[in-house]
């Protein structure tokens, strides 16, 4: 090799990293978190897991009856607490005799439910209120400001002692309990990012335009708050989740014989050594699910963290 050309090869090696990031420049931000979320491997094994649990709860009743031939609400009591692995019951039985596999199975459908149902309505509540709370300021913030730090003022327990009193603790009232509890802190979230945005120039540019408050909110605002939104709604399903298994373990969650991982993990307590794996499964679940949701909650807020270099 000539010295000339080896004076060349360290320059032509330099410039294949910088070809490589003059590709990235034309890209959106949601264009960026994709390509970065596709190089998350824990991320997408999260996710994965979860879309796992998920099609399994949705197909629940096909499992249950056409694979597994077995029906969860069954009693035979003189099957119980049969172990893992007993022919034709994969996870054993529980204390009636009932099928564990397909009572777990049933129970995702509800405890994913109670997770997902509630988050959204929350996340749905809380960013209405906090866009229309940050946009128009003044009096009506001053109003949602007051009734936020009424409902904060008083326990979370307490409040849920109350409702219970007046509602049935069905998998539906449960919902409706964990959104009107748990709105007040995604409305702060987001009426603070809304103060922020509603003063920047393309807001200014929609108003000089003629757009009307309803259309810059919706239009304008509401898009600019997606990364938050996701992110937020990750971490809350994972947490109502848990919160649901605790209201089970107090005796105010959904009630028996509707599964739930919940209230299948607190009334298989007594039975633990006589059969574990009635403790073990749901409470692998439930974490399995919630650390999973957590996970994924922060590989979007890596993905989509404008301050990080693009790898």
């Amino acid at each position: 090799m000539t010295q000339s050309a080896r004076k060349k090869s360290p320059t032509s090696t330099a410039m294949i990293p910088l070809q490589e990031n003059v590709e990235y420049l034309g890209e959106s931000l949601w264009q960026t978190a994709l390509r970065r979320l596709r190089r998350d491997k824990l991320t997408l094994l999260a996710l994965g897991t979860i879309v796992v649990l998920t099609l399994l709860a949705l197909g629940a009743p096909l499992i249950a009856d056409q694979l597994l031939g077995v029906n969860p609400t069954h009693t035979n009591v003189a099957n119980n607490f049969l172990p893992i692995g007993t022919e034709g019951h994969i996870l054993g039985t529980d204390e009636l005799g009932r099928d564990h596999l397909a009572r777990l199975l049933f129970a995702g459908q509800i405890s994913l439910g109670i997770g997902f149902g509630s988050a959204i309505l929350t996340m749905t509540i809380g960013l209405v209120l906090g866009v229309i709370t940050g946009f128009y300021g003044g009096i009506v913030d001053d109003f949602m400001n007051w009734v936020i730090t009424t409902l904060d003022s008083i326990p979370a327990l307490v409040l849920l002692l109350l409702i219970a009193a007046i509602f049935s603790p069905s998998p539906e009232a449960l919902v409706l309990v964990l959104a009107i509890i748990g709105w007040t802190g995604i409305t702060r979230l987001v009426r603070g990012e809304t103060m922020s945005l509603r003063s920047r120039e393309f807001i200014v540019s929609a108003r000089a335009a003629g757009a009307s408050d309803w259309r810059i909110m919706f239009v304008h605002i509401i898009p600019n708050l997606f990364s938050i939104v996701v992110i937020t709604l990750a971490i809350n399903i994972g947490t109502l989740i848990l919160v649901e298994s605790a209201l089970s373990f107090l005796g105010l969650g959904v009630q028996p014989p509707t599964p739930t991982w919940g209230n299948m993990l607190t009334n298989s307590q007594t039975f633990f050594r006589r059969a574990p794996h009635l403790v073990v499964m749901p409470g692998l679940l439930i974490v399995i699910t919630v650390l999973c949701l957590y996970v994924i909650g922060d590989g979007i807020r890596d993905a989509l963290d404008p301050t990080l270099k693009s790898e």
